[in-house]
């Protein structure tokens, strides 16, 4: 049963609302001044804190400070006849669970009382309602994908599931998505290993592919004279980016999201070269030697993107735009970057490859602490998560957004587990 203490100098006029939670299951406990409470939430375990802030002694932000100090996780609902904006800010900032002006009915109360105690697992079985209903018609849809923008448009909904049941505790249920997923990868395979080879004698129907995306995302942006912050991050799947993205929300806005296939073998030395490039890697091999790295060489296959990039932006009539490219491979070499980002305010175009999650991806399977931390696609999308929230890469994009440059993110190819 739900313990909730519920502070009002004036509590006697609100037994009502008291024996209507009580009704609905609750316990509650009262008193009618700030130090009472301090004394109760000290001695008591309770799950949430109504809180008046107009009462004599104590006032209700004196006492919500001190609750927090003691009990920082503790949810406290600021229940008040004060209107006033300041106080407002200032009991969210001290991190109240909700703010409700008096008079209130007790379904408001309830309905607190459910976002805070039972809002996590009433989105869960939500969410396991939902796929439960969906998981037939998915079955369905993906026997009859046969364009490459309806298989793009079941993927993310496959991901939208996979993510929304992240928490759920429906083990079951996350066997039977997975089992879907991997049914959609084999079918998927099938449609790719009949379709590729058309993408590249057809205009319609078809992805966005390796080599075409500078030409078709960045060119544009800079013909309109506008500054770009390019960034591959290496090995970056679709769900991770779903998982970092909420990070960048209060520094970006959002104008374009979509998804376009690396080339065949997706591998770096292939696809990351295509797309510097703007070609094909036998049109690089044949038309630039120096800058072609055979697979059984020694050394990096992806030492002259820079170059490759240069060369494509020449050939699209850009050869004046001022352009840096810079790899990070490592934790020394974001910093460095990070500590001389300022240098890079003056160019039209800043390409950056990141690797972090391409070494993440190799030390899942050669690191056995890494192996548990990402032991799944869930682990997976929340170290990644982690690692870019405090990574100097969003420091770095911060500074590029705040220099007016337009950001650009993509990925070479993603990664499965196999």
């Amino acid at each position: 049963m739900p313990n909730i203490l519920w502070v009002d100098d004036e509590i006697d006029m609100l037994k009502g609302h008291l024996l209507f939670l009580e009704g609905k299951g609750y316990s509650v406990s009262t008193c009618n001044n700030g130090n009472d409470a301090l004394d109760m939430v000290q001695e008591n375990g309770f799950d949430t804190v109504f809180l008046d802030e107009n009462m004599p002694g104590l006032s209700g932000l004196e006492t919500l400070e001190k609750i927090k100090a003691m009990q920082p996780q503790l949810p406290v609902v600021m229940v008040t006849k004060s209107e006033e904006e300041h106080i407002m800010e200032m009991a969210i900032g001290s991190k109240i669970a909700d703010y409700l002006i008096k008079p209130v009915n007790p379904m408001q109360i309830l309905l607190a009382l459910k976002k805070i105690l039972d809002g996590k697992e009433l989105v869960t079985q939500a969410n396991v309602r939902g796929y439960q209903q969906e998981f037939g018609k998915m079955t369905m849809e993906m026997q009859q994908l046969d364009s490459w923008a309806e298989w793009s448009d079941f993927y993310k909904k496959l991901l939208s599931w996979e993510m929304k049941l992240d928490e759920s505790p429906e083990e079951g249920l996350k066997s039977v998505l997975a089992t879907q997923k991997k049914e959609a990868n084999e079918l998927f395979g099938r449609f790719i290993s009949v379709e590729y080879e058309h993408w590249f004698t057809r205009d319609e129907d078809r992805p966005m592919l390796s080599h075409e995306l500078v030409n078709r995302l960045v060119a544009p942006q800079l013909r309109n004279g506008n500054k770009i912050f390019f960034v591959v991050m290496d090995n970056l799947r679709l769900d991770q980016w779903l998982a970092i993205k909420p990070a960048l929300a209060p520094y970006f806005q959002t104008e374009k999201e979509g998804i376009y296939n690396s080339i065949l073998p997706s591998a770096t030395q292939y696809a990351r070269n295509a797309l510097f490039a703007g070609k094909m890697p036998l049109q690089i091999k044949n038309q630039s030697p120096q800058y072609w790295v055979e697979e059984q060489a020694e050394g990096s296959k992806n030492q002259f993107e820079g170059e490759l990039l240069r060369d494509q932006l020449s050939q699209l009539g850009l050869s004046s735009k001022k352009m840096e490219y810079h790899k990070v491979v490592n934790l020394r070499g974001a910093n460095k970057l990070l500590d001389n980002i300022h240098q890079q305010k003056h160019n039209d175009l800043v390409a950056l490859v990141y690797n972090f999650v391409d070494t993440l991806s190799h030390a899942k399977t050669d690191t056995e602490v890494i192996r548990e931390l990402a032991s799944d696609d869930a682990a997976y999308r929340r170290i990644t998560k982690t690692w870019f929230e405090g990574s100097p890469l969003l420091k770095i994009l911060q500074w590029a957004g705040e220099q007016g440059f337009t950001v650009i993110i993509t990925t070479d190819h993603g990664t499965i587990n196999v």
